[in-house]
């Protein structure tokens, strides 16, 4: 940096790199801190009122399931990459949107514009996990809203073009409008929920955001940025509510914590650990110096890419033949240590070691092309061995999330790497199941979670694929379709009687139930499209 030069940094959740680059130094006992130059804290913007309190009613939702086995055999998987399969099976399983989707739209209806928030401006976010988990709330979410005859809209945001459904869908094929309209279209009615992957998840301000849904794991700076998009002050904004599905109170606490006061840099990174990983990268003799000097000096000189392969590929058949799985993760692991950290720490301090430079010219150069282990899925096909029994999500209190007032230190840039190839730890199917359900579903469930699901999903399944009311539907009017319906309907009900009496016997003997069941079926099986 030039000595007559000043560099400022301006930003509300400082990383460790920002503070070591532009923060003041300080040494405390030995240990270089860095300090901010002068700070305007998160909690002195809330007393002053220039932003709002995003944690001051914020609402964990608890998520339980029951999933069951659908296949005689019990094979073996990898008990921690099915436990992840699972659970994100579950969360994007349409029994699980649809009823997030109502919990949301509900509670949007009645305690944001029923309470009159921002004199009725208030808008609402839904934070998704991914591309295909935005599109499936967005239809989720615009088709209760039309069955709650709801005068609003939705709007969903994502980058670049998704397969969904067995088509090519966008943000403008979806909205209806251009995606650079977005901003401009969620401050107009009737739109007011915008369901977002990653876009507009930091960087956005929007004051009459005043509600989050979010259906995404956060944590750290990403979990404060995400939930900031709330704090935008409005003449006639007074609070804000988050209702979370995926974390908790403690996660989201512990994420305010270090940018609640000033943040502080706890240490320098010790540059020293640099020559600790170069002695380990060269002790795995994947490449001699001469090879790092030969490329170096090409690379300089403007030498095309085809004259630096050679010298790259014949470290990388090094690296394949005499490294083991543990010994290829370790090195690659170190090497983009050595680079990432050789990177930052050169921009800050004036180093006159030649190797150090060449070594992170040359591994650069060399990690793209080192082949990761092979990696076996053991846990391929748990999915189309289970199937979900039960699903139900129970709203806790909301709560004002206490940050602590003191400032925070944070840790400098880690100079660690490397490591082994993780062992998968197999174990049958029954016993995934057994622990997933321990976790996940260690409630005191109720016919009633099975019977929703038997009445808004296997009943309209089976209905819509019995032949004769298919004919009569595809053939006749309404009203016989509906005749053909009631009959298809009562051979579905005696198939289930093995399976659930107490269905059977409302079926049978309540005249008022049967009605119900009969009017729901037919609207949602005649109403859906033709089955193939």
């Amino acid at each position: 940096m030039l000595p007559n030069a000043s560099y400022f940094a301006f930003t509300a959740t400082p990383k460790n790199k920002t503070l070591e680059i532009f923060g003041e130094p300080h040494n405390e006992a030995g240990k270089v801190k860095h300090l901010p130059f002068h700070s305007y804290t998160m909690k002195q913007a809330i007393q002053e009122g220039f932003i709002l309190d995003v944690l001051r009613s914020y609402t964990p939702v608890e998520s339980y399931y029951r999933l069951v086995k659908t296949v005689e055999a019990d094979p073996e998987f990898d008990t921690k990459r099915a436990k992840k399969k699972l659970r994100r099976y579950v969360e994007s399983h349409d029994h699980a949107i649809r009823l997030k989707a109502e919990i949301m739209v509900d509670h949007f209806h009645e305690q944001v514009i029923g309470l009159n928030k921002i004199s009725g401006q208030a808008r609402a976010m839904v934070v998704c996990t991914g591309i295909e988990r935005a599109i499936q709330y967005f239809h989720a979410i615009r088709d209760y809203l039309k069955e709650r005859k709801s005068p609003y809209q939705a709007i969903v945001a994502f980058s670049g073009e998704h397969d969904y459904g067995g088509a090519k869908v966008s943000e403008a094929s979806l909205n209806g409008f251009p995606s650079n309209k977005i901003p401009d279209k969620i401050q107009e009615d009737p739109y007011r929920f915008l369901v977002c992957a990653d876009k507009f998840q930091t960087g956005y301000d929007e004051p009459l955001l005043h509600t989050m849904y979010v259906d995404k794991i956060l944590s750290g700076i990403k979990a404060v940025q995400t939930l900031s998009r709330l704090n935008r002050a409005h003449p006639q904004k007074h609070d804000t509510f988050v209702l979370d599905f995926m974390n908790d109170a403690d996660t989201i606490r512990e994420a305010f914590a270090d940018y609640y006061r000033t943040t502080i840099l706890s240490e320098e990174t010790d540059p020293n650990k640099l020559h600790d990983l170069k002695a380990t990268l060269d002790g795995y003799q994947v490449y001699v110096q001469e090879q790092i000097d030969q490329l170096v000096t090409l690379y300089l000189g403007g030498a095309d890419r085809d004259k630096l392969d050679p010298i790259l590929d014949a470290c990388v058949a090094t690296y394949k033949e005499q490294l083991d799985e543990d010994g290829q993760v370790d090195f690659k692991g170190k090497a983009k240590a050595f680079v990432r950290t050789y990177g930052f720490l050169s921009s800050i301090l004036p180093y006159t070691n030649a190797e150090w430079e060449k070594l992170s010219i040359f591994l650069n150069f060399l990690i793209s092309k080192l082949p990761a282990p092979e990696d076996t899925d053991l846990s391929k096909g748990i999915l189309e061995a289970i199937d979900m029994d039960s699903y139900r999500v129970e709203k806790q209190a909301a709560r004002q999330v206490q940050l602590p007032d003191a400032d925070a230190e944070i840790g400098p840039v880690p100079t660690s790497g490397g490591g082994r190839k993780a062992e998968p730890e197999l174990d049958r199917l029954s016993n995934i199941l057994k622990t997933f359900n321990d976790q996940f579903g260690n409630i005191e469930w109720t016919d009633a979670d099975r019977v929703r699901r038997l009445i808004t999903e296997e009943i309209p399944a089976r209905v819509s694929a019995d032949s004769a009311y298919q004919n009569a539907k595809k053939n006749s009017d309404r009203q016989n379709a509906r005749i053909e319906h009631d009959k298809a309907l009562a051979r579905v009900i005696v198939g289930l009687m093995k399976d659930d009496t107490e269905l059977f016997k409302q079926f049978s003997d309540n005249e008022s139930f049967r009605k119900w069941l009969t009017d729901t079926v037919f609207t949602a099986t005649y109403e859906a499209k033709p089955t193939n």
